[in-house]
């Protein structure tokens, strides 16, 4: 594997650059242009540079890595980026079950959204988003091995423990069941509500739904496929080559933080006018 390091150290650092300048334009475009200081897409903008801040939590070190003879990392490095992979993806969920909760007030309650979403409102709920995700995280455990599998620092780490008690499992388990579970259930309580509501409207109503709901659900699918995929990849790191291993965690990294801004850029018509005229 060490012959190919500097091809994968090209190839991850060109989608790093991709991340960082593909997340950023939309967040600028939002940031300048006054029409999009909405708080459907200061929502977004959120989501965004939670994408950035996720994979700059994971890209350094492993860049680094793979340049590097032996990968060694401190162990108040590793739970760092614990902390910050499990922070960000987390706070996906959050940010996601706020902006449904957004597409519901502005579609189903249009009177009252002014009043509803203010600035205030909407700093808040993004702040939440983010200290609710971070203070589900618990690392404080007597560490007994020194060696990690896997390629960076992620929930393998608990394999690192003089003992996993049964309040680690509980507590995870609570973890898990307020930060993803609730707000995906959330989630799909809220748009089935909107399409109900919207379905025995105007066709102008629907159409209004689609284009600003389709996008939320397809990053929704996309962080939801992206999290089972990386609990499999955790379950069979142990007995996999290490090759194979490095390609699942490629494509684990890569697609989300990637596949966010190309649907914000396409399908959402405010940001796709102003990227046409910013690249055409």
């Amino acid at each position: 594997m060490k012959t190919y390091n500097f091809l994968y150290f090209i190839i991850m650092f060109t989608v790093y650059i991709l991340i960082i300048c593909s997340n950023s334009t939309i967040v600028c475009l939002i940031w300048i242009h006054k029409n999009l200081h909405e708080p459907m897409y200061i929502f977004i903008a959120a989501l965004l540079l939670n994408s950035v801040f996720f994979s700059t939590a994971v890209y350094p070190k492993l860049l680094i890595d793979l340049l590097s003879e032996k990968q060694v990392i401190s162990l108040s490095a590793c739970l760092c980026q614990v902390f910050m992979y499990y922070t960000f993806l987390v706070s996906e969920f959050l940010l996601l079950s706020v902006m449904a909760y957004d597409r519901y007030v502005s579609i189903c309650k249009p009177l009252q959204y002014p009043n509803i979403m203010t600035k205030t409102t909407v700093s808040i709920l993004m702040l939440l988003a983010w200290l609710l995700s971070a203070s589900q995280l618990h690392t404080n455990r007597k560490v007994c091995k020194l060696t990690l599998n896997g390629f960076f620092c992620k929930s393998t780490f608990i394999n690192l423990y003089c003992e996993i008690s049964n309040t680690t499992i509980i507590y995870g388990g609570f973890g898990l069941i307020n930060c993803v579970l609730l707000p995906i259930i959330f989630i799909f309580f809220t748009y089935t509500k909107i399409f109900i509501i919207t379905f025995q409207s105007s066709i102008d109503v629907r159409k209004k739904a689609a284009q600003t709901c389709l996008p939320h659900l397809l990053v929704l699918m996309s962080v939801s496929f992206f999290t089972t995929f990386d609990y499999i990849l955790i379950t069979v790191e142990p007995d996999f080559p290490k090759i194979a291993c490095l390609i699942m965690t490629f494509q684990v990294l890569s697609n989300h933080p990637l596949f966010n801004p190309i649907i914000y850029g396409l399908k959402m018509k405010e940001i796709s006018t102003h990227l046409k005229k910013l690249f055409c």
